[in-house]
């Protein structure tokens, strides 16, 4: 039981996660954010730029994906398949 509710929460985070990252706007300067180096004022952060470069990427721009983060494309494959793959497993209980 405890697997299968950890198969739905990570299944839940990561399209919750895609979905934000999908309506946000990237190129918004003022926008609110949770990062813990932007609250103590740094302005670079490799967690942002992979944000950004995924956002720019729901929105069409690639050239900006790559320029924000080179792995922005890579992680969104990657977590596309598995957000296909914890749809797809089934869990067989044997007695």
């Amino acid at each position: 039981m405890k697997r299968l509710f950890n198969r739905y929460a990570e299944l839940t985070i990561w399209t919750v996660a895609l979905v934000c990252l999908a309506f946000t706007n990237p190129a918004s300067q003022g926008h609110f954010s949770l990062c813990p180096f932007k609250a103590i004022g740094l302005t670079w952060c490799p967690g942002c730029g992979l944000g950004h470069a995924i956002s720019y990427l729901f929105h069409g721009d690639i050239r900006s994906s790559f320029h924000a983060h080179w792995l922005g494309i890579p992680v969104v494959l990657a977590l596309f398949y598995r957000i296909v793959v914890l749809l797809n497993t089934r869990h067989y209980r044997f007695n």
